[in-house]
């Protein structure tokens, strides 16, 4: 779907107006701005006239390091809309990115010190469930908001005790659930071995599955987790592989994506159908395997793949390549991690346009009250929703199967929200 190109006075139009449904605006203390009326008293801590502050937590290093290529499709954009689009709303933003090698202590600590030290406005993108579940209790307590985090755990759309928190991504229930409901189609009576990481991501996606398949012919016949400090998945894949199971469901995150993918590679005994989710699905997971090897693997996806040659005039994915280039030119902008970055900071300047006031609580608010936003990077189809009982920007998903040096789509764009009725815990 096309992005909307919003130039400076459209957007200084709709700040205008929200300003006015605000009742004005009037100077705070140390710099900081409020407005009075409806925004008095709401927190503008890290936002003023001119300037926005966020802080992001990835695992830069450690286990996840992949996933630290997402922040540079997150500066491309940033750098973009400040360099010529004049900020957000005239806001230049100011993205600060922490380190916390996929470790929960280290989040918790990095989220203190963004908020605390670096007095950011919102905590944008905390990578990882693990993480994102050791500092939410932090944020919401501070009362921060901490949008779009980058996992698809389900309770950050169920869960009614941190309204400061939201996701983004598709959740991960409802992504099993695509799965489930592809092989009771295409293999109605198959034998499933599943590999998961053991905390929340893992068993999340596939208690999602184990649901959705309940009362069909496809039965789960071996799982096996591994720990993110192991040093291979190895002696879990040999397992499955005696199971006789002709699917392999892999629940995985980048580094332990790989490595199964090259164990399964390697048995030429065993011959499963392969499912590989989501965040394990990216070109960089693939490519050290050899994509001989990966042939015919399947997933799902909602944004649109840099490598698939139907987006080449996308208008979109033509304003990305360029920006990529230009603002961060040291990033190969063919990794699908730069485009989800490039995505979820476009989703973030809709959200922000779309507040009523431009406080803490009016990012809260909106991000909460998405009406079928379109984000030019999303797939066509998909867009984000949310409402008072709906905590799921992005409920969308499109099957993919690997072949050749990319993935192709196949299928149609399925609204998990329609397909499969409401999630519930």
């Amino acid at each position: 779907m096309r992005r909307s190109a919003i130039g400076c006075t459209a957007v200084t139009a709709v700040l205008l107006l929200a300003t006015a449904a605000c009742g004005g605006r009037e100077e705070t203390g140390g710099g900081a701005t409020t407005a009075a009326g409806q925004c008095q008293g709401q927190q503008t801590t890290g936002i003023t006239d001119t300037s926005i502050k966020l802080g992001g937590i990835y695992p830069l290093s450690g286990p996840a390091s992949a996933y630290g290529d997402i922040p540079k499709g997150i500066k491309a954009y940033f750098d973009y809309v400040n360099a010529e689009k004049n900020g957000i709303g005239g806001r230049k933003v100011e993205f600060v990115v922490r380190d916390d090698g996929y470790q929960p202590p280290k989040a918790v600590e990095e989220a203190r010190r963004l908020v605390e030290q670096e007095q950011v406005f919102a905590l944008f993108q905390t990578l990882g469930t693990p993480s994102t579940t050791a500092t939410w209790d932090y944020a919401n307590q501070r009362k921060v908001p901490q949008v779009f985090v980058a996992t698809g755990a389900s309770k950050w759309g169920t869960d009614t005790a941190h309204p400061w928190t939201i996701g983004w991504q598709p959740n991960y229930v409802s992504e099993a659930r695509v799965y489930a409901q592809y092989l009771k189609q295409e293999r109605p009576e198959a034998k499933v071995a599943v590999l998961y990481q053991n905390d929340d991501f893992g068993k999340d996606l596939f208690g999602g599955f184990k649901r959705a398949i309940d009362g069909s012919g496809v039965t789960v016949v071996a799982e096996q987790s591994y720990e993110v400090s192991d040093p291979s998945v190895d002696p879990q894949m040999r397992n499955l592989a005696e199971s006789g199971a002709d699917v392999f469901l892999n629940i995985t995150t980048p580094r332990f994506g790989s490595q199964a993918l090259a164990a399964d590679a390697k048995n030429t005994g065993w011959n499963p159908l392969h499912i590989v989710n989501n965040v394990a699905a990216s070109i960089t997971v693939l490519r050290p395997v050899g994509f001989e090897n990966v042939q015919g693997i399947v997933s799902a996806t909602y944004y649109k793949d840099p490598n698939d040659p139907q987006w080449k005039n996308d208008p979109e994915m033509v304003l990305y390549y360029e920006k990529m280039k230009q603002y961060v030119p040291e990033a190969d902008p063919t990794v699908p991690y730069h485009t989800f970055g490039w995505a979820v900071a476009s989703s973030f300047h809709k959200a922000m346009e779309a507040a009523k006031c431009p406080t803490r609580e009016g990012l809260r608010d909106s991000v909460r009250a998405l009406g079928g936003v379109q984000v030019g990077m999303l797939l066509p189809g998909v867009t984000m929703t949310t409402g008072a009982d709906d905590g799921f920007p992005i409920e969308s998903m499109q099957l993919m199967e690997f072949k050749g040096e990319r993935w192709e789509l196949f299928g149609d764009v399925i609204d998990t929200r329609k397909e499969f009725g409401p999630l519930t815990d």
